[in-house]
């Protein structure tokens, strides 16, 4: 006698509720990064009773109290640098781009040599570059 099972196996897998998972992980680092990018390094910028500002800036360069470079193109995450390597980064970055600027962000603590270092890279290679401060409290 020959009885049919009435529950059969099915070998399928049904993937989306792990597709919803991988959608709202990667949505989450994707905010998580953006958010955390501007706060990476603590500078404190010297203060400055002028109101104007640099609209169009392509790369932030910036040289925290213990002296580590970084620098950030664009709105991609700022990475660490050596200062040796900052003339090749910046001529690289800003190449055939005349109309942007570079944003030299340093801490008011740094000696004011290590900031002429980076204006005289610029200088040099005809680059245009701001400092940047804060307002006056």
């Amino acid at each position: 006698m020959a009885l049919k099972r009435r529950n059969r196996i099915s070998a399928s897998f049904n993937m989306s509720s792990m597709t919803d998972m991988m959608f709202l992980l990667l949505l989450f680092f994707m905010i998580a990064s953006t958010m955390s990018a501007p706060n990476d390094l603590r500078i404190k910028l010297p203060q400055s009773s002028s109101n104007h500002s640099t609209k169009v800036v392509l790369v932030k360069v910036s040289i925290d109290n213990d002296g580590n470079y970084s620098v950030a193109k664009g709105n991609e995450a700022s990475m660490s640098i050596q200062p040796e390597q900052l003339e090749g980064f910046l001529v690289d970055a800003m190449a055939n781009d005349t109309t942007t600027f570079i944003s030299l962000h340093a801490d008011e603590n740094r000696p004011y040599s290590e900031i002429v270092n980076v204006l005289d890279i610029a200088n040099k290679n005809k680059l245009k570059i701001v400092l940047a401060t804060k307002p006056a409290e």
